[in-house]
């Protein structure tokens, strides 16, 4: 409560104003004079919207200064100030005296000054943030020499990280819907609330294959599969962006980039930005395949490189990754951004350039094309141009790729905002639905003997249930939050549903954290001795339920990014922390029924809870509508079918402990057992579905084909409810080794009670081919076992012939 609390008073009574679900926004025209500006040399062929954008590139590249190259290939944030009046509105004679050649990108225009937590300094809000991009797009075309638009981006991971933005589940638990159209829509309605607000180009979607959650940064991510992250990272960008290959921006569309290139989701030690100590071979088989389905399917328009290093080199000076394969192989002809002040980073933490010149001469030559988000290191390109250090043609070719996404985004045409309702409207009624959406496809059911759902007697008689632990009255929204402008907390939803049909009471139980503000950087556990008092008070709250609601978990300090030394969020231990084990124990000792509900960022690895909890829902950070979707779940109001997108380890010492693993891996422990405490794909429902035998559309293929694999499902149970089938194939025989089982295919589908579908899964041709011992990718003749079933584990087998 204390997070919503602290948000709503940062806000003011305005945005309360607007919190209604029926949020109905009336057309607003911004005034004439704020959206309009005259055209500097308005008949050169550059403005021309009928000319090919190659031609307009060409046109205006040849026109440009040195100077201004230079100034499209940089980014502000922490400048900001110097920009900017007192009340932070955008001051054009200070943005003409300190940057008279342009300015190419704008880090986060809803921040009012750069880095730094929105508790402490509340962001724009709707109205004051299209007006600091309008005056700044009106300064670029009338007072710089050549009219050159600014683009600005934002961060939009689970949605708008701004004010009065809808927050939907973080990626891990989108992954868990297995649902692409579902991610695809999400992110459609995400493009619309940025671009409603001038902004063109967004940071986001993750498509990290994460393989070792001691790594905080697992929330951000679509899990540990390649073939499940490429499928939700593809939706992803064909929500933002729009499908199919045509690079130029619809409306209500917004520019993708594609981020980490890679190795970031296996780091060593589980470590953020540790180095990635993966051959070739890994890479192409489960780092790679992501980025390229999204290359080669979407027209995504940038790509971010990641902090870490691949054997000796960090991927910002990466030469064989970033240009011979991304650029080379997969013909990709977007552009390239760095991470984060990860060029000066090849000094202060690689030591790899003996100064920022050094470095950022590094990461052109590697095919950065853009320095976020303060431009510290390609501000030194002028200079070294100058030198002879740095090609002007390098230069050129940079600033090319820079000007297309620019035209390609519709910039040159119209770079304001006109009209405030859309942007007004963010996180209304539609948002809000989708956001419930979301979350009730994202919850798992882990375990359940017979306490779930939750009965409502229809005879008036009131159960009394106990709602106790940390992270019950707070909705918690994860790593790169906004503020949507109202959420629901899980004790919220559950007295909304069944506060007047039953007797609830709550008590917290523990702390966790001091602070759960998951931007400021010392982390500390709360006081033990107080948790000690609370568990107390907490058992004593719950003795006359008949039964127990406990919500455990992380805060978005204990599971974060840890991006600086100072600001930690990595862990050596996968199990929960803050005394909240020694509260279940506590609560357990009174033979009550209790549900465990888990609201965290990392895989639940929590084996004290699994073995004696009578039930267990996975939550993840669920959004704004989190609450009324684990109340409906509790209660049976929805049937949860979610899946779990990674492997749950029992403990630390089993990692790593993905599902695809090598012949050779996890052949057994002493006094311990190498089974996961949850496998790949798992997830429970409140129904019961039966699986027949798969069959193929083919026994035998060629080289070259796919195959689809039929398998009958049947709803044998008397609710309706939602299965995931998934497909995994092996390779009998090959030159190399091949890992034990792989997800091929997978698709959701709703069965009612009774109901009984032959559910179609096509696996493409790709899926039989691997990168034999000669680094070809081939598809080499034998037998594949195909095995479906509801996850990784339970799985029925047929055999498909690949002919020579």
């Amino acid at each position: 409560m204390k997070v919503r609390l602290s948000l709503a008073l940062a806000t003011g009574a305005a945005m309360l104003a607007m919190a209604a679900p029926g949020l109905q926004v009336a057309a607003q025209t911004v005034p004439a004079s704020e959206v309009t500006a005259a055209r500097p040399m308005a008949d050169a062929p550059y403005w021309n919207a009928n000319l090919p954008v190659e031609q307009r590139v060409a046109d205006l590249l040849s026109r440009m200064t040195l100077e201004e190259k230079i100034a499209q290939m940089n980014s502000i944030w922490n400048e900001k100030p110097e920009i900017q009046r007192d009340d932070f509105t955008f001051d054009p004679a200070k943005a003409q005296a300190k940057f008279p050649n342009g300015i190419g990108f704008y880090t986060r225009p809803s921040d009012k000054k750069g880095p730094g937590s929105p508790r402490e300094l509340a962001p724009r809000s709707i109205e004051e943030s299209v007006a600091y991009v309008n005056a700044m797009q009106k300064w670029a075309r009338e007072n710089t020499r050549l009219g050159i638009p600014i683009m600005f981006h934002e961060e939009s991971l689970h949605g708008l990280a701004a004010r009065d933005a809808t927050s939907f589940p973080m990626p891990i638990g989108l992954a868990s819907t297995w649902n692409p159209d579902l991610v695809r829509e999400i992110n459609d309605l995400i493009a619309g609330e940025v671009r409603s607000r001038g902004v063109f180009h967004v940071l986001s979607p993750v498509v990290d294959v994460a393989r070792d959650p001691r790594w905080g940064r697992i929330e951000e991510t679509f899990g540990e599969d390649p073939f499940l992250v490429g499928e939700m990272g593809v939706a992803a960008v064909e929500g933002l962006q729009g499908k199919g290959k045509d690079p130029k921006l619809g409306a209500g569309q917004v520019m993708a980039t594609l981020k980490h290139m890679t190795g970031h989701g296996q780091p060593e030690s589980g470590t953020n930005i540790g180095p990635a100590p993966l051959g070739e071979r890994t890479l192409r088989e489960m780092f790679f395949p992501p980025f390229k389905q999204v290359v080669d399917r979407t027209a995504i328009a940038s790509v971010m490189a990641s902090y870490n290093e691949i054997d000796g080199i960090p991927s910002h000076s990466n030469v064989w990754l970033l240009q011979d394969v991304l650029r080379g192989e997969w013909a990709y002809k977007g552009a390239l951004v760095s991470d984060y002040f990860a060029i000066e980073e090849m000094v202060s933490r690689h030591r790899i350039a003996a100064d920022i010149p050094e470095a950022a001469r590094m990461a052109l030559r590697a095919g950065i094309d853009i320095d976020f988000p303060d431009g510290v290191s390609f501000s030194t390109l002028l200079q070294q141009v100058k030198d002879g250090k740095v090609s002007q043609a390098a230069i050129d070719d940079a600033v090319r790729r820079v000007l297309t996404m620019k035209f390609d985004a519709g910039l040159f045409e119209q770079p304001f905002v006109t009209d405030l309702g859309p942007a007004l409207s963010s996180d209304g009624p539609a948002g809000i639905a989708l956001a419930r959406k979301a979350a009730d496809q994202s919850l798992i059911l882990l375990k359940n003997e017979g306490v779930l759902p939750l009965n409502l007697p229809a005879d008036g008689t009131k159960p009394t249930i106990a709602v106790i632990g940390p992270n019950a009255a707070v909705a918690r929204l994860g790593g790169y939050y906004g503020i949507p402008r109202k959420t629901v907390s899980p004790l919220e939803g559950i007295r909304a549903l069944a506060g007047s049909k039953a007797n609830l009471v709550y008590s917290p139980g523990v702390e966790i954290t001091l602070d759960d503000d998951w931007w400021v950087d010392e982390v500390e556990l709360a006081d033990p001795a107080k948790n000690r008092r609370m568990i107390a008070e907490a058992v004593e709250a719950a003795k006359g339920a008949d039964t127990i609601l406990l919500f455990i978990g992380d805060t978005e300090q204990t599971s974060r990014e840890g991006w600086a030394d100072n600001h930690l969020g990595d862990r050596d231990s996968l199990d929960l922390v803050g005394q909240q084990n020694e509260l279940f124990q506590a609560l357990k000792q009174l033979g009550k029924p209790i549900v465990a509900v888990l609201v965290n960022g990392r895989p639940p690895s929590y084996p004290a809870i699994a073995e004696g909890a009578d039930a267990v829902l996975e939550t993840w950070y669920a959004g704004e509508q989190q609450g009324n979707a684990i109340a409906d779940a509790l209660f049976g109001r929805t049937n949860p079918g979610g899946k779990l997108p990674v492997t749950v380890a029992r403990e630390v010492g089993q990692l790593p402990v993905f599902y695809n693993y090598k012949p050779s891996a996890h052949r057994g422990y002493l006094f311990s057992d190498v089974s996961p405490l949850y496998p790949f794909g798992y997830g429970l429902s409140y129904t019961s579905f039966d699986f027949g035998a798969p069959s193929l559309s083919a026994e035998t293929i060629r080289p070259g084909d796919g195959v689809t694999v039929r398998v009958p499902v049947s709803n044998k149970g008397k609710m309706t409810g939602d299965e995931v089938v998934q497909v995994y194939l092996r390779d009998e025989i090959s030159s190399v080794t091949r890992p034990v089982k792989e997800l091929a295919g997978f698709k959701r589908v709703t069965l009612k009670p009774g109901e009984t579908r032959m559910v179609e899964v096509d696996i493409r041709p790709e899926a039989f081919s691997f990168w034999n011992r000669d680094m070809k990718f081939v598809t080499e003749p034998g037998s594949f076992t195909l095995m479906a079933g509801p996850n990784s584990r339970d799985v029925q087998s047929v055999t498909l012939t690949v002919a020579p």
